[in-house]
């Protein structure tokens, strides 16, 4: 896989079920049936991070930035609906497909979800 981070992060989201990717915010989002799984910032408002923003599960957001903060953190805007931000450098392309895999899931409808677990 290509080590630009976009380019890493569009392989992994495009491979997914009827995902999109629109541009939203001067930036690519990563959609399933119009609902945003995954959201690529590049130094967003000069944080010096190169990530993606995502849903996840609850409680799940504390327990990583806690455990690993130089690769998860807190996203401005949605961070308090839970969403996590991974530095998607840090993160090698198994694990940040997880990530990506669980985000969707989160999102998709069931039909599609078990099109990923197939």
């Amino acid at each position: 896989m290509s080590t630009d981070p976009l380019s890493r992060l569009r392989a992994i989201c495009l491979a997914l079920p009827e995902t999109t990717e629109p541009e939203a915010w001067g930036t690519p989002t990563f959609r399933v049936r119009k609902k945003i799984f995954a959201m690529f910032a590049n130094n967003h408002h000069r944080d010096g991070r190169v990530a993606v923003w995502c849903p996840a599960p609850v409680g799940i957001q504390q327990l990583l930035v806690r455990s690993d903060p130089d690769t998860y953190f807190v996203p401005p805007y949605v961070g308090v609906k839970g969403w996590i931000g991974i530095v998607i450098e840090e993160l090698g392309d198994g694990e940040l497909r997880e990530q990506i895999v669980q985000s969707y899931c989160m999102i998709a409808p069931k039909k599609l979800q078990a099109l990923v677990d197939a």
